[in-house]
């Protein structure tokens, strides 16, 4: 930096000597000594003063101007050849090449840029322009408490608010943010509501950027990961269409309505592919389809979310998950609270639905792979949310307290392992650190006073943008220990998904043990029962046939006493009442029926080993049930034919 100061002068006097001369001494100025001043000071005594043995030295700080980048394209083609040399046919070239090294003109170029090149190769060796000084100390880490503060609001510009439903970040840094707003309420839509969409620049939130006008309201929006100018949009009415935005604000192609969903397009996924150009939807109508937006007449493909395939007994998805590193595979969050893994490219029918994983008892939301364990992914719905295994279908390994408000959205931090974000009705957004805390979070927002509806996480993980029920866009930023991954947290967050995962494992191999001693001690006592029931028809019988056996050899047990006695009741009761004519108003027939009812009181004798006081037996309707110790004796009497006098 050039340092400049610039002395100014009349023109007349611009290069005239300077004449000196000497002459006596002028007094300008004379204060004379005033002794009334003397009053106000003291002297001090004794003086202390500091005196350091080094030089004093001044520290400044000063601003550079900030360089500006600008990113341009060039096009690169093969130079140095002349026109009639094709630099692709080896001979050609070899045969130009010794031409030019014959020439003079060659030679001496050479020898001048060699010492050029030898200094720039020696000062190369002595000193390594890339070497880390300080690669192997570590970074202090700060224990801050975590912390967020708002940047921006942008505000749905309309005079009628919409949902901001959803909400994409420009791939090619933190700039711009594209939202999606829509009234999902849709029978409360004013015929005035605009279908307008946004792009917001993050430094301007007055104005936005460019207006995205499809042809209905837009539930989700998504940038193309590989093109920054091509976006693609679910609409409200099941379409799906695509804007580049160098062609302005109206879509380039929309899907035709008879091929594409019945209900709202609530997601849609660029696929990792060569082309950049496929992507894939799903909807409430329970059909996932595919696109590709060089031809969107037609899905490429289309799946129903049935075990059978069958578009009838479909489960309604609002959201999707998609593993790049997977491309066949992806899963979706359905109405009915169920996550549904599934296979694309599937032998057979049956095969596309490869696991399903029950939870949550409301519809899911959110559903997103941890960036650094794809194996373990998260789900937000109803009042909780939950981290799973795909090692476990039958319950999540980890999940939160269950929230007073219902909960929205959620996603992953992009580069902590362990954080994730959840947004409720209440206005507040949630930051989770499984490491720090796993019962309650460790930051909570009151971001507004309405519902949130939508939550996005920039690619660096710094910035979060959440969207409201009134249309307004909130962009925060975290404190730095919220973004910056700790030394250990990697395998800390191993080691805790393999323990719980290893836990719930275990869990279910002990509820399934129970369950199935159970059923087995079932069907023991059933056939233990039956059993027992053939051996005391046949004691029965005998006892008709060959009268009353001894006491020591008819042995009951005192669990099934009260159980056979009342069985035995029941079916007396069932056979006399099929024999029982209809009843009218006859009262001959009412005295045949009252005749009938005192036939079937059955009289049970009990031995003389069994103590009196059992020998009083609870009356049920037309029967007697008596209970015995343990080893008692019990014969049940067929009743002889006698009148009611006899009887009384």
């Amino acid at each position: 930096m050039e340092i400049v100061y610039v002395y100014t002068k009349k023109r007349s006097e611009f290069g005239r000597q300077c004449n000196f001369s000497d002459r006596a001494a002028e007094l300008h100025v004379d204060i004379p000594p005033d002794d009334n001043v003397l009053e106000d000071f003291i002297e001090r005594n004794p003086v202390d003063i500091g005196i350091q043995c080094v030089q004093e030295m001044s520290e400044h700080d000063a601003n550079t101007e900030r360089f500006e980048t600008n990113v341009r394209g060039i096009n690169h083609t093969e130079g140095g050849w002349p026109k009639d040399v094709n630099p692709n046919e080896l001979e050609q070239v070899t045969r130009y090449r010794k031409k030019v090294e014959k020439d003079e003109v060659y030679i001496s170029a050479v020898l001048q840029l060699g010492n050029s090149m030898e200094h720039c190769i020696k000062q190369n060796n002595a000193v390594d322009i890339y070497e880390e000084y300080f690669e192997n100390v570590d970074a202090e880490i700060i224990d801050e408490a975590a912390t967020a503060k708002t940047i921006n609001v942008f505000r749905d510009p309309n005079d009628i608010k919409r949902t901001a439903t959803h909400i994409s970040w420009y791939p090619d840094g933190p700039r711009k943010l594209a939202v999606a707003y829509c009234n999902l309420v849709f029978q409360s839509t004013s015929p005035e509501t605009s279908m307008e969409s946004y792009i917001w620049d993050v430094e301007n939130p007055n104005k936005p950027e460019m207006t995205i006008k499809p042809v209905s309201p837009l539930t989700c929006l998504e940038y193309n990961p590989k093109d920054a100018h091509i976006l693609l949009g679910g609409c409200y009415n099941g379409q799906i269409a695509y804007w580049d935005t160098r062609k302005g604000s109206q879509p380039v192609e929309l899907t035709p309505i008879e091929q594409s969903h019945r209900d709202p397009a609530y997601k849609t996924i660029w696929i990792q592919s060569k082309t950049g150009t496929e992507c894939f939807s799903t909807s409430t109508d329970g059909q996932v389809l595919w696109w590709d937006i060089r031809k969107m007449g037609e899905p490429t493909d289309k799946m129903y979310l049935d075990k059978k395939q069958e578009f009838h007994n479909a489960q309604g998805a609002y959201c999707l998950e998609y593993e790049p590193t997977m491309p066949t595979k992806f899963m979706a969050g359905t109405e009915q609270g169920n996550i549904i893994s599934c296979n694309r490219k599937a032998k057979t029918p049956l095969d596309k639905i490869a696991a399903v994983f029950t939870g949550h008892i409301g519809p899911v939301y959110a559903l997103q792979r941890n960036p650094q364990f794809t194996k373990n992914f998260l789900s937000v719905g109803d009042w909780c949310a939950r981290i799973w295994s795909e090692d476990i279908r039958e319950s999540s390994i980890m999940w939160t307290k269950q929230y007073s408000s219902y909960l929205t959205d959620g996603c992953w931090s992009p580069i902590r392992p362990a954080v994730f974000f959840i947004t409720k009705m209440d206005g507040t957004l949630d930051v989770w650190d499984i490491i720090f805390k796993q019962n309650n979070p460790t930051l909570t927002l009151q971001v507004c006073d309405c519902p949130l509806y939508s939550l996005r996480v920039q690619e660096s993980g710094k910035l979060i943008a959440t969207g409201s029920q009134d249309g307004t866009t909130t962009l925060l930023e975290l404190s730095e220990g919220l973004y910056t991954m700790g030394r250990n947290e990697k395998n800390l967050v191993t080691n805790m998904f393999e323990r719980e995962t290893r836990r719930e494992k275990i869990l279910d191999t002990r509820h399934k043990e129970i369950r199935l001693k159970e059923r087995t001690k079932e069907g023991k006592d059933e056939k233990k029962d039956d059993k027992k029931h053939e051996t005391h028809e046949t004691h029965k019988t005998e006892g008709e046939e060959g009268g009353e056996k001894p006491k020591e050899e008819v042995v009951e047990d005192e669990e099934n006493l009260y159980t056979k006695a009342e069985k035995e009741f029941f079916d007396i009761i069932s056979s006399e009442k099929k024999k029982q004519p209809t009843p009218n108003n006859d009262f001959s027939e009412v005295e045949k029926k009252d005749w009938l009812d005192e036939q079937l009181k059955i009289t049970l004798d009990i031995p003389e080993s069994v103590d009196d006081s059992l020998a009083d037996a609870t009356e049920v309707q037309h029967s007697s049930i008596v209970e015995d110790d343990e080893n008692s004796k019990v014969e049940t009497v067929p009743v002889e034919d006698e009148t009611p006098d006899e009887h009384d």
